[in-house]
């Protein structure tokens, strides 16, 4: 099954202005959140989807842009760790006369399936956010508006979801799940009266787009020549979102629930100073690009130098991208085997390495192996997000549980064991980890309104009592980080 945390934007502009461009732009901004393939959709065509970079397809921004042409428009960005990279499994899609875009992962998909017939899935063709989309229609069908078709899809569908639709009445729709999984907001911009849709502010700020609010979780808008319309489609109060976001996912330009990404994963840098407060260190140096913020703070936490011990080969092929987010494990070792350490740095030296996660381990240790090789003394590596033990089923689509770095084999480890275990395998002299609630603190949100399953195990904010898959029903293109 496919299972996705991309990025969606929806575009209307009341005056009629060519919203194509815009479009294009703010899914060029969101590419962080999906590098595998992107797509377009407009009223009353078939949607354009594209494998690879948006940026790879610049030669033909202004044919598509005049092709496609349309006041109201829908997009996509795609990242997904298990199924082919194949334009069956792009998006948008279209049922009907609907289009459909989706951020997130729907748990209960084979038993969603069977509310419409069955479907087979296959890596070839296998989608989560088609079986959604085909049960929304037949809603729509029964009760007339996509608002009542959600508040009763709500209660059929386990997982996280932020959509965004597209009917051939140019009216353009967005949503985001009860619990608010994955980020989505909202704002727009006087030129054109446009309003814009989005999973991150980044795609708001890359069209000169004014930032109004995050979407709230349960809501419905809707976005036509009569402006702006919202409704909620539940009234469900707890929130989950993804801690992930704030260490790793999320630009750092964005802003998320009423934080700025850079300030957040800053403050994450000084919780973890305080929590791991090593004085006799002489540098520290974060692991690019994500956990540069942290190490930031906790450089200027406890007075230690700051330097850039590692840096990225921005030059090679795939030296610019983001490894955790490549379909193929081969693109992903191509992007950490050009991280290269800068000897004359940390050459004789006690190096405090700030990381945002650590999954399997496999880049890691690769990076421990270079500071070695670079001369380092000693190698302090300490993670801004709690150490990963279970699948996520929210979007993030962690691999087994057996894959995880975590992963005692059936052994009863208490958690400074597991913390031993991981510590040894990478080489690091020190490990430490970050924990829910010094996170939760740092970001400003309370602990209980944060999704840390993939941390404790609890799926109960997803309601669902997962069955964990072994290895060997993943493809060996399996998450790598």
């Amino acid at each position: 099954m496919v299972k996705e945390n991309c990025g969606v934007v929806g575009i209307f502009s009341q005056d009629g202005v060519n919203v194509i461009p815009m479009l294009i732009d703010s899914l060029r901004a969101l590419q962080h959140r999906g590098q595998e393939a992107w797509g377009i959709a407009v009223p009353n065509k078939t949607p354009l989807k594209k494998l690879g970079l948006v940026s790879s397809s610049a030669s033909e921004f202004k044919k598509i842009s005049d092709e496609y042409s349309s006041f109201a428009a829908i997009g996509h960005v795609r990242y997904s760790t298990i199924g082919k990279s194949n334009l069956h499994n792009a998006q948008p899609l279209k049922v009907k006369d609907l289009c459909i875009a989706h951020n997130g992962t729907i748990s209960n998909v084979e038993e969603l399936s069977n509310m419409v017939g069955g479907c087979s899935f296959t890596p070839q063709h296998a989608s989560d956010t088609l079986v959604v989309a085909q049960r929304l229609v037949s809603l729509i069908s029964e009760k007339g508006k996509l608002g009542k078709a959600l508040s009763i899809l709500k209660n059929d569908m386990v997982g996280s979801y932020c959509f965004t639709f597209l009917s051939d009445d140019s009216s353009v729709f967005a949503a985001r799940d009860p619990k608010g999984f994955r980020p989505m907001v909202m704002g727009g911009k006087k030129d054109g009266n446009t309003h814009i849709v989005a999973s991150e502010s980044s795609a708001l700020s890359a069209i000169g787009a004014k930032l109004e609010r995050d979407v709230m979780p349960g809501e419905l808008i809707k976005l036509s020549k009569n402006g702006v319309e919202t409704e909620m489609f539940s009234s469900e109060t707890s929130r989950s979102h993804c801690s992930f976001e704030f260490t790793y996912f999320a630009h750092p330009s964005s802003k998320m629930e009423g934080s700025n990404i850079y300030m957040a994963r800053k403050n994450i840098g000084r919780y973890l100073a305080k929590k791991f407060p090593f004085n006799d260190a002489d540098l520290v140096i974060p692991v690019p690009d994500s956990a540069r913020p942290a190490a930031l703070g906790y450089a200027q936490e406890l007075g230690i130098p700051f330097d850039e011990g590692l840096l990225k080969d921005r030059y090679s092929k795939k030296g610019p991208l983001r490894s955790f987010i490549e379909p193929h494990q081969t693109d992903r070792i191509e992007i950490n085997r050009w991280i290269i350490p800068i000897q004359e740095i940390i050459d004789g030296k006690h190096v405090v390495v700030v990381d945002d996660s650590l999954v399997r381990g496999t880049s890691s240790r690769a990076i421990i192996n270079a500071l070695r090789k670079g001369g380092a003394r000693k190698i302090s590596l300490v993670i801004t997000y709690p150490p990963i033990k279970f699948p996520c089923f929210a979007g993030i689509d962690f691999p087994s549980q057996e894959e995880l770095a975590t992963y005692a084999d059936g052994n009863d480890y208490s958690d400074e064991q597991i913390v031993e275990k991981v510590r040894s395998d990478i080489g690091a002299d020190f490990l430490g980890y970050n924990d829910p609630e010094n996170l939760s603190r740092a970001i400003g949100i309370p602990v209980d309104s944060m999704c840390f399953t993939c941390a404790t195990g609890d799926y109960s904010s997803l309601g669902i009592k997962p069955v964990f898959k072994t290895c060997l029903l993943y493809t060996s293109d399996a998450a790598d980080e």
